[in-house]
């Protein structure tokens, strides 16, 4: 490809000397003229290097303005330094968009205001920084919503899909972003400022400059209007360049409600490069009453393919594709497994999701079964799945959202990589053009996930490709081949995600020289020193510049002494069958790790705030430091030297994970299973083997091997804890809040325990862990009871003579995981033959019996782990199964309580084992149950205790915990299993909360509740 002679037109970007450094003119003048946040340093700067793209590029700098002056004045300032400037939002765009050598403005933790709302005119005007789905709840109780209703809409902005013009699973019935604006309030790059809207009305008497703009774009679009006619393809999903064709009147596409051209139309898309938007006017649409779903499973992808064309014919308002890939990979994931189960037919190589919506409930189950009719004339009867209910709905969409997490869930180096993936064609051509991009793979010997838009033929396909290797060489010949194809069949190279680093060169090759000749005028019309998200659409660099990669030539991780064995991550996959094996014998637990981390994709589906466990941190702070994400590519960039030669040890990382409270929400929610709790482990493991760790560390990583022998002392330290100033200053002194009250130690459960009698054949082994052994241990002692009541001998983890065993939980958190190690290899030694010979190991503390199905597994201990793993059941689960087996009998009466509040501890959120709690508490007659949706309590073990993390730590209990309980009637029970979610509540509201062990216990007598 030749290079654009709209080069000519564009100056270079003027880079500042020295701007990236944290004491240059720039970020001290930032820091003196603006309220926000000021970033200089390596490590924020690398946590927005990279967007969910294949690429990285430094920027100068970051600033988060807190408001609409801090944006003035933040523009103010890099104009007078001359630096570029990059508008950045959630940072999912997967082409590249929001990565630069620029200073950084992150509008989505602060400038995301509703400014105006017009609910008869169905407009609402809001900041750029808001995000899809808090908008819409917004506008729910209206019945509106903004209909562009893309995969990321729980995380992604506004302002965000104003500059990619987004498009969504439903535009075959809304349109993309662009038929959905109607007005953009923008700062031009010389300050000006100008409201962007429909040109029938007046441009405001003072707006010289926008007044040259207007005249400067329409006479361009006249002057290319034959151009425009003969090349801009004629298609919906077509988002390449600027939107020129939007100004000749002879398109109908130029038209809006009042039959004009929109110069608002002309910065959707535009991907920041003409203005800053700091306010964003959209149009609305009514919500619809009803819809209603078919799920179609197709033996082969073509035929899913060839059959889109004729379900459009019944007006669905979504087609959307699920192929093989994605089913498998949403198999193996807990969370999406029983949703996707209940929605297939047989084994299926696709499925569609057909989507009918409107006023009328009865239409749309009709047009369900003439879906039912129309798949069965074309061959395949009984292959539609109908989900009328909406809870089902929902849930299989979630799927669906997650359909890039889910390709990218695949471990190896070989990943599906985006750059040809919104090629749109017309959907008469989109089975056979599948099939011939298909053809494309495995010639260069690859095969391609796809997903999504069967509806307005866009499919996102990406060709599975090790970006290390040989990845960018194929990328190359794969595009150039796929462009031939879409060119063939009269479609649009950049159909949904825009053009940034991947697709930008190709704009050239979609219009013409003339028409990228348009767009260079247009570019320096607006911003002649190019310093508006500079290289993008105009004059971008080549698609596979390897200078811009991630893993760009010469990334390699450092050499790591890994605490956990991370092999299972060392993987290489063969793209074209699947299979995936170790790349040399033993697996390489350093790589493995690096590996792990790496699995982040970055599409932030970890900023989502609204249900859920992932990520508490970040819904306290709105700082990209404290998100899965944000943690992840500091990792990643430890982990290969671009943060110094401390490595995991270093005081970077150290920040990053300090606010991490380890709940493992990203182990089940992260779609691609980044599990930070883990890395944190490793993390306080390489910290503490080059420093070393503190008392307060100390005392707390000890506790199982004391606490027994401090019980005798328990009364004094609860006397000396309430004395003035005594108890205070002796928080202070080792480092905990002074507000918090020390748990307090009592005789050990375990001192008088012992094997009970049981009906034959049931036995079962107690775990009483340290916490319910000498904190709690009237938890224990329910325990027993209930288990006993229901027939069962009830054996407990001692050995004579010994300590109690422990499963090492508090010395993984300190980061002394040898010493967890041992614990570890105590407990197995004794559990050994109780595993042999089929018996439970039920324990009571989730983050501890939990550590013996997740963290066991990575200590190098093979079958004997995974046996005891497969044995290890929360006491509650254990219940439930012996119940499902007939073997469990107990007669539960009614309690005083007609009502329990259940808030579920993180790591039985993030293993699935919160349902059994729920279950257990239903055999109580007469008892409602109210689920709290909550996030981490923000206790944590000893997080919360700890000074420095106090108000954090309230701060997470306060977003939905601690208000749900303020809402409970005296005599209502409150119930939780965790220790720390407990001390917690009793912290914060003026409650008791149970274990559910408690709770069955007073029902086995109908106890008060």
């Amino acid at each position: 490809m030749t290079q654009s002679p709209s080069s000519l037109l564009v100056k270079p970007v003027r880079l500042v000397p020295g701007a990236a450094h944290r004491g240059s003119p720039l970020a001290r003048r930032l820091r003196e003229a603006m309220r926000g946040d000021v970033f200089f340093d390596a490590a924020s700067r690398g946590r927005y290097a990279t967007d969910a793209s294949i690429y990285q590029i430094m920027p100068v700098g970051v600033v988060v303005p807190r408001d609409q002056d801090d944006l003035r004045a933040t523009l103010d300032v890099a104009r007078s330094e001359h630096a570029a400037v990059l508008a950045r939002g959630a940072g999912t765009s997967q082409c590249g968009q929001t990565v630069a050598e620029a200073l950084v403005i992150d509008t989505s933790r602060w400038l995301n205001r509703i400014v105006d709302f017009d609910a008869n005119a169905r407009t609402v005007t809001v900041e750029p920084g808001i995000v899809l789905d808090h908008l819409n709840a917004w506008l729910k109780p209206h019945g509106l919503w903004f209909p562009v209703d893309v995969s990321t809409s729980a995380q992604c902005t506004i302002g965000g899909m104003a500059g990619n013009n987004s498009c969504g699973s439903r535009s075959i019935e809304y349109g993309n972003m662009v038929h959905n604006v109607s007005a953009i309030d923008a700062i031009l790059a010389d300050g000006t400022e100008a409201r962007f809207q429909s040109l029938t009305l007046p441009v405001a008497a003072d707006s010289a400059r926008l007044a040259q703009i207007v005249s400067g774009v329409t006479h361009i679009a006249q002057r290319e209007r034959a151009e425009i006619t003969e090349r801009m393809p004629k298609v919906l999903r077509r988002v390449a360049g600027y939107n020129i064709d939007l100004f000749d009147c002879q398109n109908p596409r130029a038209y809006t409600d009042d039959g004009s051209a929109n110069l608002a139309h002309l910065l959707v898309g535009s991907e920041g490069t003409l203005a800053f938007s700091r306010q964003i006017t959209l149009k609305l649409a009514p919500l619809p009453a009803h819809r209603v779903l078919g799920v179609i499973s197709f033996p082969t992808f073509y035929q899913a393919m060839d059959s889109a064309q004729h379900i459009v014919g019944l007006r669905p308002t979504a087609v959307e594709l699920v192929d093989r890939t994605m089913i498998e990979l949403a198999l193996g994931n807990p969370a999406f497994a029983p949703v996707i189960g209940k929605a297939l037919v047989g084994r299926p190589d696709a499925i569609l999701l057909v989507e009918f919506a409107g006023d009328d409930r009865s239409a749309q189950l009709q047009l369900l079964e003439r879906l039912e009719e129309l798949i069965g004339d074309l061959g395949l009867p009984g292959s539609v799945v109908k989900m009328p209910d909406t809870g089902e709905q929902k849930a299989l969409w979630d799927v669906r959202k997650a359909g890039l997490n889910i390709m990218m869930s695949m471990k190896g180096d070989g990943k599906p990589v985006s750059f040809i993936e919104d090629c749109a064609v017309p959907l008469e051509h989109l089975a056979e053009y599948t099939r011939r991009l298909t053809e494309v793979f495995h010639r260069h010997g690859t095969e391609g996930t796809w997903y999504a838009h069967a509806s307005v033929g866009t499919l996102h396909v990406r060709p599975i490709l090790d970006m290390r290797r040989d990845g960018a060489a194929k990328m190359r010949a794969i595009a150039e081949e796929a462009a031939e194809l879409v060119r063939e069949y009269k479609g649009a190279y950049s159909g949904e995600h825009g053009d940034g680093l991947c697709r930008g060169e190709w704009v050239a090759w979609q219009y013409g020289p003339r028409i990228n000749e348009a767009f260079g005028e247009i570019k320096q019309l607006f911003d002649p020193d190019n310093r508006f998200n500079p290289d993008k659409i105009v004059c971008p660099p080549k698609m596979d510049d390897a200078h811009n990669f991630r893993f760009a030539p010469g990334y390699r991780e450092r050499a790591m002494d890994a605490a956990l064995d991370w092999s299972a991550w060392n993987v290489v996959r063969d793209p074209l069958t699947g299979a995936e094996h170790e790349p040399g014998s033993g697996g390489d637990l350093s790589g493995g790790l690096a590996k792990a981390v790496e699995m982040c994709n970055n599409n932030g589906h970890c900023r989502k705030f609204d249900a859920g466990t992932m990520c508490p941190s970040y819904r306290v702070t709105k700082d990209e430091q404290h998100v899965t994400r944000g943690r992840a590519n500091t990792l990643r960039l430890a982990i290969s030297g671009q943060l110094g030669s401390d490595g995991l040890a270093s005081d970077d990382v150290k920040a990053t994970l300090d606010l991490c409270v380890s709940c493992k929400g990203c182990r089940r929610e992260c779609p691609t299973g980044v599990d930070m709790a883990k890395f944190k482990i490793e993390a306080r493991a390489a910290r503490a083997k080059t420093y070393g760790i503190g008392l307060r560390e100390k005392l707390i990583a000890f506790m199982p091997r004391y606490a027994q022998r401090a019980a005798p002392f328990g009364g004094w330290l609860a006397a000396a804890e309430h004395m003035p100033l005594v108890g205070a200053w002796m928080k202070r002194a080792v480092g905990f809040a002074p507000q918090r009250a020390l748990p307090r130690f009592q005789e050990a459960f375990l001192r008088r325990a012992s094997s009970s009698a049981g009906q034959p054949g049931r036995e079962v082994l107690l775990f009483v862990d340290t916490f319910n052994n000498t904190i709690e241990p009237e938890n224990a002692r329910a325990a027993q009871r209930v288990l006993e009541a229901a027939g069962y001998r009830v054996h407990f983890n001692t050995r004579e003579g010994e300590r109690p065993l422990c499963c090492g939980r508090t010395f993984l958190a300190a980061g002394l995981v040898d010493e967890a190690k041992r614990e570890a290899r105590r407990l197995l030694d004794t559990l050994k033959p109780y595993v042999d010979r089929g018996v439970a190991i039920v324990g009571l503390e989730p983050s501890c019996l939990l550590t013996l199905r997740d963290e066991f597994l990575q200590y190098g201990y093979g079958e004997e782990a995974r046996r005891l793993a497969d044995s290890a059941l929360l006491f509650e689960e254990f219940l439930v199964r012996e119940k499902a087996a007939g073997r469990f009998d107990l007669a539960l009466k009614p309690l005083e309580a007609k009502r329990a509040w259940l808030h579920g501890h993180c790591h039985q959120k993030a293993f699935d084992a919160l349902r059994p709690v729920q279950t257990v508490l239903g055999w109580i007659p007469g008892l409602e149950i109210k689920s709290i949706e909550s996030s981490c309590c923000g206790m944590a073990g000893s997080f919360g205790y700890e000074a420095e993390h106090y108000a954090a730590s309230m701060a997470m209990a306060e977003l939905s915990l601690l208000p749900a309980l303020r809402e409970a009637s005296p005599g209502d029970l409150v119930v939780a299993d965790g220790t720390s979610c407990r001390h917690q509540i009793r912290d914060g509201v003026d409650a008791e909360p149970l274990h559910v062990a408690r709770v069955l216990e007073m029902a086995l007598s109908g106890a008060r509740g």
